[in-house]
């Protein structure tokens, strides 16, 4: 199991670099909504490229995050139900959950975007409103946000047989919506009794 353990640290490496380096594109997108504002209400100009920029510096912000955001056991889910079970169940569930849903699911968006992304780039595929970007840029991102996150999908599946072999400890222990709360609780109480 070291072989792709291995492997899983490479993967988790590479989407925690990409996606702490692309926080920043938030902060470029605001910077240049803001400049854009600025620049319509002193000069009265604006431009379809600056707003497409905006869109897609979020974009790639967001898609390219997704697979650190995986990593990070952040992703969304109900947890009144997945909170009801044994550890063992729910690590069950989400091996399950990865390979029936999350994998086939990111396969089928990295088989179809290969195509769709080839055809833009070679058409030199321009937006439909005046003085817009060029748009495979934008499908290339969505094709590389799909892409990592099948990687990621795949270190969380060698990391979950690990853990349920007993090969690794659990990184992300489940803590139930109403024991984060406590937990917090009683931080906050801790740090205003200091």
């Amino acid at each position: 199991m070291e072989g792709p353990l291995a492997l899983s640290r490479s993967i988790d490496r590479l989407n925690e670099f990409i996606g702490k380096s692309v926080s920043w594109l938030i902060l470029l997108a605001i910077l240049v909504s803001a400049g854009n504002a600025v620049i319509r209400k002193i000069f009265d100009i604006s431009s379809n490229a600056w707003l497409e920029l905006q869109w897609y510096l979020f974009g790639a912000a967001f898609m390219l995050a997704a697979a650190y955001t995986l990593k990070q056991n952040e992703h969304i889910r109900i947890d009144i139900v997945y909170g009801m079970f044994s550890r063992r169940v729910q690590h069950w569930i989400d091996l399950l959950g990865h390979l029936l849903f999350l994998m086939p699911f990111v396969t089928l968006m990295v088989i179809y975007f290969v195509p769709y992304v080839s055809l833009s780039f070679r058409s030199g595929e321009m937006s439909n409103n005046s003085g817009g970007l060029i748009i495979w840029p934008a499908k290339a991102i969505l094709l590389v946000g799909f892409f990592l996150l099948a990687l990621q999908g795949i270190s969380e599946i060698i990391k979950k047989i690990a853990i349920m072999r007993g090969d690794m400890d659990d990184p992300n222990p489940f803590i139930s919506a109403h024991e984060q709360a406590e937990l917090e609780a009683k931080a906050l109480a801790d740090e205003v009794r200091s």
